[in-house]
């Protein structure tokens, strides 16, 4: 198996919450005491996002975050920036509406997990075809992450927008635990979360009932 057909077996067997950091959130915490809370609780899967670090301290925060997930076997993301992905050694980047265009990324990183985010069901539908691994759905619900306003898409948007493509997709904006159930049920098994994380008063713990919660309901399987 190859390289990149390997972190995919990874990213849709095994990964079901999806954690994603920010230190500005994180009450007075940093990125690495959060890192390795959510490690700590069996996350298999990270993404490394701070959109005020300039891109020396990114850097160093990457090699980081490369250097203990590797320790525990789990995928690292990087969000949106390309090359600190590619200099940190990460698994894979995470590109916004506003990054750079998937399929040019692909082409020059073949090797790479790319999960692109979705505001559109046209979005998804292409993702496959732009070289995307994975999609984001989202924003479902209010979120404080967003800086700008967006159109929240509400659970309604997971069918819609899943059955335009066949590929592995996480969802995001705004999810909360008691959400979970709805979201199974809805077929989304891989809700990305900030807040609920970087916020919770033990972030370990609150890790570990997440995926407890999440593996209650289900077992990944593509």
């Amino acid at each position: 198996m190859g390289v990149y057909q390997e972190l995919v077996r990874k990213f849709t067997t095994e990964v079901s919450l999806y954690p994603v950091s920010c230190e500005k959130l994180a009450r007075g915490r940093s990125d690495r005491q959060w890192l390795e809370a959510v490690l700590a609780a069996g996350a298999r899967i990270v993404q490394l996002r701070d959109k005020h670090a300039d891109s020396r301290t990114l850097l160093g925060k990457a090699r980081m975050f490369r250097e203990k997930t590797r320790e525990c076997g789990a995928l690292f993301i990087v969000n949106d920036r390309l090359d600190i992905a590619l200099l940190s050694g990460a698994d894979g980047v995470h590109l916004g509406n506003d990054d750079l265009p998937c399929e040019d990324v692909r082409r020059f990183a073949p090797d790479l997990l790319i999960g692109v985010s979705c505001n559109r069901e046209e979005d998804a539908a292409s993702a496959e075809q732009r070289g995307a691994s994975y999609y984001n759905i989202g924003p479902l619900f209010a979120t404080a992450t967003k800086e700008e306003a967006r159109e929240v898409l509400g659970l309604e948007a997971i069918a819609r927008f899943s059955r335009r493509s066949p590929l592995p997709f996480t969802v995001m904006g705004g999810i909360k635990k008691h959400h979970i159930p709805d979201l199974l049920a809805a077929g989304a098994t891989r809700p990305a979360v900030v807040t609920a994380l970087t916020q919770a008063e033990d972030i370990a713990a609150e890790t570990r009932d997440w995926l407890e919660k999440l593996q209650q309901h289900h077992t990944p399987a593509g």
